[in-house]
């Protein structure tokens, strides 16, 4: 298989599917046990051009628009939800590279980026205050012509193999984005074990003591990011997880029907009993329907529309939710085989639970959604 480059959609998504069959759902078992992917995989996605397929052909992207991306993640994701949150934040660095670097910085990053040979990390949330950024305590300070960063970023997807950090950090007042090479003097990179979910995303702890880059590290206006670069890429991020989050679905519906296929119950097949038909009903029905939100929200994000801010957290909530309902249902369809390593849905239960929390959580959705739909009335 060769680049996604200069592929119809089609070609694109079938390229994937036969990437994701055959050399990515037959290995996340041992992925997810070794809590860690294996190089070889990670190469296979820069072979495929799949770390930033969203860039221009100019920089040496695919162009491929936000409908065919957010299948991609839904793709992936069926596969292995750790490889995907891999390819979110990977995307989320390149992404803000490619909208707010200059020339110099796109010039050393980019190439580097889009190839898979440098892998990069979103560094926002903190250990006292998540990704609230009003909290946030990183500083960085100016000396002389450099700058000087200390601080503690967790739950950093990726972290454990990263080559640039796209921290973010208190500049006076404001917030203000920089890019830090993972072996700069004063980054500890500490591996997160146990993960409930995801473990293959290879999460690590970064602190960060007096670090110190020069101007050129600074992305975008000092004292800017809360509200251009941060929330860009945040966008994009929650629109990746929420076609996971479809992902997710789609692989528990796939498992539950090959089972219920197989498996018999008294005088037929677990496939005959009413109340297994009604589970997979809801997740046919729930699927289609997240896929649609997720579609609907990446057509507003290649039209420009800013109604897709909105629209992905109601993709998002959707289908977060709905994934963690399949999952569930899942692991009930498949009695206690469905609580051991030897069945995929198992995983799919921890997985889906963390796309309820991350970009974020339910709750915090759930009232922002509201909130909309009260300033839409009055």
């Amino acid at each position: 298989m060769s680049t996604v480059a200069g592929l119809e959609p089609d070609a694109v998504l079938a390229s994937v599917r036969a990437f994701v069959d055959t050399e990515v759902a037959p290995h996340a078992e041992e992925w997810d046990q070794a809590e860690r992917l294996p190089r070889s995989v990670l190469d296979r996605i820069g072979e495929l051009g799949l770390w930033a397929p969203f860039l221009p052909v100019e920089v040496g992207g695919a162009g491929l628009d936000m409908v065919t991306l957010g299948r991609i993640h839904e793709e992936v994701a069926r596969g292995c939800s750790g490889l995907r949150s891999m390819l979110t934040v990977h995307g989320m660095v390149s992404w803000a590279v490619g909208r707010w670097g200059t020339d110099v910085q796109q010039e050393r990053w980019l190439p580097h980026l889009i190839k898979g040979e440098k892998f990069g990390v979103f560094a926002l949330s903190e250990p006292d205050c998540g990704s609230d950024a009003s909290a946030d305590g990183t500083l960085a300070e100016q000396d002389g012509t450099d700058w000087v960063i200390n601080g503690h970023k967790t739950w950093i997807t990726g972290g454990q193999v990263a080559d640039l950090l796209l921290v973010f950090a208190r500049t006076g007042p404001g917030m203000s984005a920089f890019l830090v090479p993972s072996d700069a003097e004063g980054v500890e990179i500490t591996p997160i074990p146990n993960m409930m979910g995801i473990r293959s995303s290879m999460a690590a702890d970064i602190v960060l003591r007096d670090v110190r880059v020069d101007a050129d590290a600074l992305l975008g206006p000092q004292g800017w990011a809360a509200g251009t670069i941060m929330t860009g890429a945040l966008d994009l991020g929650r629109y990746s997880v929420a076609c996971g989050s479809v992902g997710i679905i789609q692989a528990c519906l796939d498992a539950c029907v090959s089972y219920t296929s197989k498996r018999s119950v008294k005088d037929g097949r677990l496939r005959d009993l009413q109340l297994i038909r009604r589970k997979i009903s809801d997740m046919v029905t729930n699927v289609r329907a997240a896929r649609m939100l997720c579609e609907h929200a990446g057509r507003l994000k290649d039209s420009g529309d800013p109604a897709m801010i909105m629209a992905a957290w109601v993709a998002k909530y959707h289908a977060s939710t709905a994934a963690v309902a399949a999952a569930n249902d899942a692991v009930q369809i498949h009695g206690a085989n469905g609580c051991s390593p030897y069945y995929p849905v198992a995983r799919m239960y921890r997985d889906s639970k963390i796309m309820e929390i991350i970009e974020g959580s339910t709750e915090l959705q759930q009232t922002t959604i509201a909130e909309e739909a009260y300033r839409e009335v009055a």
